[in-house]
């Protein structure tokens, strides 16, 4: 049944760049694997290619970081590759002060193969194996951050890492099906079902979303975060879509602040000693955060609104106004971040990730399940 799963998977859920973004090719001078189309190549990153246990080679990009003491392993979205990511990835080590390592799945980028769900699975355990075997990272000093569908790698294999760190949701889907349809259960043919795995995770989460997200609506990162076990203060980023949340300055300063406190945390953390910790659990942005879900850990650091005064963003090279109301200034700030980071096209990231799922639409449709099924219709997920 896995297999089958995988085979309907792998004909919507992926969408690599194509041409590739990058290619790769060995140094001469110092015969260190790099990748081409990279403006300045870096001496702290290494480029590595990994053996995966689907029979796969993919590649991971390590950006070292000297002052770390924490460990990013960031499993992108569906219509990306390291080419496209590597920007964000340097200036993430950069800002939050960690090593992270990024990975293009089976069928992406220069990693072989073709792209489906358990092939994800097989691609981040290697990655993490190579962050245990080459770099020496423990468990205890790892978080796990998942893009859109890479939120379906993320917890796949947070669920399998009892001394986790943390874990960070970009945009995360409940399932593939939910995305299209608020089910009330999980079917065989569904993918990436993060509604059954998320009560698994013993580790703090932080779930980020955009209210205005046409792709994954809001409320499946709303959902997720309720069923967590461990809540940390959520980012509810009002304006944002699915592939423009990077460019909000309360994305980057919001994430330091988990950083900052996960890094107060002793590895190993059990929930009673939480509950006299920093951690936050009020929701940023949000109007609707239950009582009883912010009632999990005692302290907490008050909420900020997205519509009120902003910090500075320290990715941006200017001042900047950041009403999101006016798309000549959010306009004006996406061409600020252009600076620092090279962003990928939004746009036709959204018509892929949003073509992927209707492709699942299609594949309920066939089946007659639209017809069958009460619970199945067009509309967005309702709240636990």
């Amino acid at each position: 049944m896995g297999n089958a799963t995988s085979s309907m998977a792998a004909k919507f859920a992926f969408y690599p760049p194509n041409p590739p973004s990058y290619n790769l090719f060995m140094d001469e001078a110092s015969g260190i694997l790099r990748m081409s189309e990279i403006a300045h190549q870096r001496e702290d990153v290494d480029v590595v290619k990994l053996d995966t246990k689907k029979g796969n080679s993919i590649v991971a990009m390590y950006v070292k970081n000297k002052s770390a003491t924490l460990t990013v392993l960031y499993s992108h979205g569906n219509a990306a590759d390291l080419g496209q990511m590597f920007p964000i990835f340097t200036g993430l080590s950069a800002h939050l002060g960690v090593n992270l390592m990024g990975y293009d799945y089976s069928g992406y980028g220069q990693s072989s193969g073709k792209p489906s769900e358990q092939d994800t699975y097989a691609d981040i355990e290697a990655a993490y194996r190579c962050l245990e075997e080459k770099y020496g990272v423990k468990e205890e000093d790892t978080i796990l951050y998942g893009q859109s569908v890479g939120s379906g790698p993320t917890l796949e294999l947070a669920t399998r890492l009892p001394r986790l760190r943390a874990v960070i949701l970009h945009s995360p889907i409940l399932s593939g099906l939910r995305v299209m349809y608020p089910v009330k259960k999980t079917f065989w043919f569904d993918i990436f079902k993060n509604i059954d795995k998320i009560p698994l995770v013993k580790c703090p989460v932080l779930v980020i979303h955009g209210t205005e997200d046409e792709v994954v609506d809001v409320s499946h990162g709303k959902t997720l975060w309720e069923l967590c076990n461990e809540k940390y203060e959520p980012l509810w980023l009002i304006g944002g879509n699915h592939c423009n949340l990077e460019l909000f300055p309360e994305y980057l300063s919001h994430l330091m602040k988990f950083i900052s406190a996960i890094e107060k945390l002793p590895p190993m953390q059990n929930a009673a000693e939480l509950k006299t910790d920093s951690l936050g659990t009020s929701s940023s942005n949000s109007t609707d955060s239950k009582e009883n879900a912010r009632s999990s850990i005692d302290l907490r650091e008050k909420p900020r609104s997205s519509t009120g005064k902003r910090e500075k963003s320290r990715l941006s090279t200017d001042n900047r106004e950041k009403s999101r109301s006016s798309t000549d200034k959010r306009e004006g700030s996406r061409r600020s971040l252009d600076r620092t980071w090279k962003p990928r096209n939004s746009t036709d990231q959204m018509d892929k990730a949003r073509n992927s799922f209707e492709r699942l639409g299609e594949m309920v449709r066939s089946v007659g399940l639209c017809a069958s099924v009460d619970c199945i219709k067009p509309t967005v997920v309702s709240e636990v």
